[in-house]
């Protein structure tokens, strides 16, 4: 198997947190062209990190990619035994694409400080404190849905990942602060041998692309 990656994007880095946990032969491989291009949009018409190659067969999106290698791979286990329990790692899931990732990307575009929008870092900052306070309500501890690294911890640790070094670029506190659930979680999972590795990755990468993440 082959994975079209970016070590800098949270949902290529949520699949080699599962791949990294189940020790899976899968090579890492740079999207033919760049990601975006006209060759790799005939790999993958989406042209977006990360896509499994499964004997040539095509597989994209993150989270579609980790279910896959949870259904094919079971041991060790990504996914609980109970159905409450795999339902609450999905719910995760869902949460972090749909509420905590989408208000993320919104402040990106506020890091530089001669073109920042100081109405727009303050509405995001809002948007992203609620949602915040959501999570600390769903998840569970020590990892975000139990006892063990799942699915859930492979979605929100690349998340946890920017949100606690751009907040704080941003004059905002970190977000673990006051939140003492995610704060668990994130020193939990942040030590998860295949999240560190992971974390690592995405570091060098920012500091490459961004000088360490300043700029």
């Amino acid at each position: 198997m082959k994975l079209y990656n970016s070590n800098l994007s949270p949902y290529a880095s949520r699949v080699r947190i599962a791949i990294y946990a189940k020790n899976l032969p899968v090579e890492l491989v740079s999207p033919p062209g760049g990601t975006g291009s006209a060759e790799y949009k005939k790999l993958n018409p989406t042209g977006k990190v990360p896509a499994l190659d499964v004997d040539g067969a095509i597989l994209p999106e993150s989270e579609v990619i980790n279910e896959y290698l949870e259904d094919r791979f079971p041991t060790p286990a990504l996914r609980p035994a109970d159905p409450l329990g795999r339902a609450r790692v999905r719910l995760l899931g869902r949460f972090a694409d749909l509420y905590l990732a989408p208000a993320l990307s919104g402040i990106f575009g506020q890091l530089n400080p001669k073109t920042r929008d100081a109405k727009v870092v303050a509405e995001k900052l809002t948007e992203l404190g609620q949602r915040l306070d959501q999570l600390e309500e769903l998840v569970v501890g020590p990892y975000a849905a139990g006892a063990q690294l799942t699915l859930a911890d492979c979605a929100l640790g690349p998340v946890f990942f920017f949100l606690t070094r751009l907040l704080p670029m941003l004059g905002a506190p970190s977000p673990l602060q006051s939140r003492p659930k995610l704060a668990q979680v994130g020193e939990t999972v942040g030590k998860h041998p295949a999240v560190s590795k992971v974390l690592a990755e995405m570091g060098a990468a920012m500091a490459e692309r961004f000088g360490g993440g300043n700029r």
